[in-house]
């Protein structure tokens, strides 16, 4: 046979060769048969737990902003609330007051929470410390910048004896250092966002027993007390000097008024 036929045969063979090859690769695969099995488990085990659903700022009740949302078994604490243990807990939380700021997600926890029947000051104050109120004005508090949460000086302001001349001298003196500013009136934290102020006329103050002795004795003794605002760096000083003399000297703390028989005496009052 000549050598094209030859090779005109060979290019027929690879050329049906190849149209089978495309026909195959056209003709489409039957579809898969999907079976449902049910719903299957989840891979991970989970919990719902009661979670804040907005944000609570201190001193609010949670009203509306908590709600059940489910967790990994594994990641739950032990003091979070799940449903499992206390299924009625969304309902009977939902008046409790924040004793600290809360934020939208963060699992809701009853140490966060206002004890029923407990006040709400004496809630956030730190167990041996004392709240005392005293008053103040724009001219005695920074201009009004004091807010919650700051930290100030007391500082005393007192007629002095009178000079030759007549004219008035005054005494001042920084009585408290590095206090806490729990409230200004009845706000307990700063503004949103910490934009706005007011001038209050009473900021309570976070004290010591000795701190409020002192306070106490100051603000009768004072012609003014005015608030120093401290910057956030120097809130970390500690045991910073105050006027002790105002209640003890000479072993002899505060003194006790006695009437006897008609007659009025001060004593000291010892240690």
């Amino acid at each position: 046979m000549p050598a094209s036929r030859l090779i005109i045969l060979g290019v027929a063979v690879a050329a049906a060769g190849g149209a089978g090859y495309v026909a195959k690769n056209m003709v489409a695969s039957p579809p898969q048969i999907v079976v449902d099995s049910g719903p299957q488990a989840p891979a991970v085990s989970l919990q719902d737990v009661l979670v804040l659903s907005g944000d609570v700022p201190m001193g609010s009740p949670l009203e509306k902003n908590i709600a059940w949302q489910s967790w990994p078994a594994d990641g739950i604490n032990a003091n979070f609330i799940t449903r499992t243990a206390e299924p009625e807990a969304l309902e009977k939380l939902k008046g409790s007051v924040a004793r600290v700021a809360m934020y939208a997600g963060e699992p809701l926890r009853r140490s966060k929470l206002i004890g029923e029947g407990q006040s709400f000051m004496s809630s956030i104050l730190p167990s041996g410390m004392r709240a005392v109120a005293t008053a103040i004005s724009a001219d005695t508090s920074a201009g009004g910048f004091i807010l919650p949460n700051d930290y100030v000086d007391v500082i005393m302001t007192r007629r002095g004896d009178a000079s030759g001349g007549g004219a008035t001298s005054f005494n001042t003196e920084t009585i408290l250092k590095n206090i806490r500013v729990l409230a200004i009136d009845q706000t307990i934290q700063e503004d949103e966002e910490g934009k706005k102020t007011r001038v209050g006329q009473t900021a309570t103050l976070e004290l010591t027993p000795r701190q409020a002795e002192i306070i106490t004795v100051a603000q009768q003794m004072a012609d003014r007390l005015t608030l120093a605002l401290r910057a956030v760096a120097d809130t970390q000083e500690k045991n910073l000097g105050e006027a002790d003399y105002l209640v003890s000297g000479n072993g002899r703390r505060g003194t006790v008024r006695l009437i006897k028989s008609g007659e009025v005496s001060e004593v000291g009052a010892r240690k």
